[in-house]
């Protein structure tokens, strides 16, 4: 079967070019998934989609396609996507939520790929440098995860634009977590990962813009929050927790071990990680209410170490 159909669809001209249907998105990518699509085809398809935006039923056709195509790699409770790239991210505080979670007895599975980082702004470096895996936090890489994937994420080298697989991706969920938290760059994408979700029946979602496009608050500003809980879309706003009005932290202004370990100390680097982790688990419905959830994030932060904490 050839792509073209898919392309003609999107792209035949004003007046005749439609969105495509959540199957018809589904069936384009299973094609292009199994590497039998021209990559002209491909290109495309992925660059008509970025001129025009990509519908929710679009993005939830190509998701349910490589949830299809992808094996579950390992079993979570919690999904955490992490795609940020670019020079400009600060630093990773955001995996000292997701340990965290992992120590309030949730198994967190993180996934992705982030290109263009400094040592301390790149994840993977962190999580080796602090030795943060293991004991419920797990770590996948997409290039091995899912192959396809990454080589249909790495045409941005191709394009020299990004295409609606970085949104895909972070609806992945490749270990059919029953929950899952996502961060966005562009505001508007909120609410469109909210829609798609919905559309492929997952239940519980958090979706923030957040730092760089990670899911990681600022404490000192109120933030707008979309998603799901139980299968119903939300649009909540969670307050800030602390004054004044800064950035996220960059990464060479905080040393991530010092504040894991106590040696540093940094007000605003500890409420930016209780702030995310609080997010995370009242999506997980640890706690009824985001203010509960701090509550417990802060309890763990101060009792992380030694880090044998059971399940709320």
């Amino acid at each position: 079967m050839s792509l073209a159909p898919f392309v003609r669809i999107v792209a035949q001209g004003k007046g005749r070019a439609r969105a495509m249907t959540q199957d018809e998105a589904a069936q384009a990518m299973e094609l292009i998934l199994s590497g039998n699509a021209a990559p002209e085809a491909v290109g495309a398809l992925l660059m008509v989609l970025r001129l025009r935006g990509e519908t929710a039923c679009e993005i939830a056709g190509f998701t349910a396609a490589l949830r299809a195509a992808s094996p579950q790699a390992v079993t979570a409770d919690l999904d955490w996507p992490c795609y940020a790239a670019g020079r400009t991210r600060g630093a990773p505080l955001f995996l000292l939520a997701a340990k965290l979670v992992a120590q309030a007895g949730y198994r967190v599975a993180l996934h992705g790929w982030n290109s263009h980082q400094s040592q301390g702004a790149d994840p993977r470096h962190v999580l080796n440098k602090l030795q943060l895996e293991g004991d419920g936090l797990t770590y996948l890489p997409l290039e091995t995860v899912s192959p396809q994937a990454f080589h249909l994420l790495r045409l941005r080298d191709t394009f020299g634009l990004r295409s609606c697989i970085n949104t895909v991706l972070r609806m992945w969920n490749p270990t059919a977590a029953s929950a899952s938290v996502q961060g966005v760059f562009h505001p508007s994408y909120r609410g469109l990962q909210s829609r798609a979700a919905h559309l492929l029946g997952d239940r519980n979602l958090t979706v923030i813009k957040g730092g760089g496009g990670e899911f990681e608050r600022n404490p000192a500003k109120d933030i707008a929050v979309f998603g799901l809980r139980n299968g119903i879309e939300l649009n909540e706003r969670a307050v800030a927790s602390c004054a004044g009005s800064r950035p996220l932290p960059s990464a060479c202004a905080v040393d991530l071990g010092a504040l894991w370990s106590g040696a540093q100390t940094d007000a605003f680097a500890k409420d930016v990680v209780i702030g995310t982790a609080a997010l995370a688990l009242w999506t997980l419905d640890a706690a009824p209410t985001i203010p509960e959830a701090s509550a417990i994030a802060t309890e763990i932060w101060a009792d992380r170490h030694p880090k044998i904490r059971s399940a709320r």
